[in-house]
């Protein structure tokens, strides 16, 4: 775990791949951070486990509900980095799609019209580079779905490197997504704060 910037209101630290984003326990990066400031830390976004990459963390209930706040405003920018099979076409542009999550197998599925528990999921994305059979893509999400990234890009037929859930072969112990950036305001400064994580894969 990478710690990328510290202050009394927020922490900023690169979750590593495996380690769960929320919830408490051994392989919990919520209780890697308490052990490491000695106090609380509340949780204002996540991360699937099997994804790396920049996150923040609030030390108080004040920040965690103003960074939520943003969150629900549109506000919070995150920025991905994917590896995906294929090469989207057109090579930049976006993806709006009906979501549907699947609680009991614990997946989300792209369906054709709204209905109860569709929501609608929206990303900008742009090919970066290339590499044989494999592309590297930046990606804006505009919205914060379950599996979104994933689902929308393997609807597409250009599965994430690795993600066996959602139609990838590949034998590797990691999902090729990783959240590269994010922006907010810091709640007390009133400043905007972006957080880069560097270039992956």
């Amino acid at each position: 775990m990478d710690i990328l910037h510290e202050n009394e209101r927020f922490i900023v630290c690169i979750k590593p791949a495996g380690k769960t984003s929320q919830g408490e326990g051994k392989n919990s990066l919520v209780t890697d951070l308490k052990e490491h400031t000695g106090g609380e830390i509340y949780p204002v976004h996540r991360l699937d486990t099997a994804t790396s990459g920049v996150m923040v963390y609030a030390k108080t209930k004040e920040t965690a509900a103003d960074i939520t706040r943003q969150i629900t405003e549109n506000t919070f920018k995150k920025t991905y980095l994917a590896l995906v099979h294929g090469t989207p076409e057109p090579e930049k542009g976006d993806m709006e799609d009906f979501l549907f999550k699947d609680s009991k197998k614990n997946k989300s599925f792209v369906v054709k019209k709204e209905r109860k528990g569709v929501r609608k999921a929206s990303l900008s994305y742009e090919v970066i580079e290339k590499r044989g059979d494999l592309s590297l893509v930046k990606i804006h999400l505009r919205t914060g779905r379950t599996h979104q990234i994933r689902v929308q890009f393997a609807s597409r037929k250009h599965p994430v490197f690795g993600d066996g859930k959602y139609g990838a072969s590949d034998n590797v112990p990691y999902i090729a997504l990783y959240s590269h950036e994010i922006t907010f305001t810091d709640p007390v400064s009133g400043k905007k704060m972006t957080f880069t994580g560097g270039r992956w894969p």
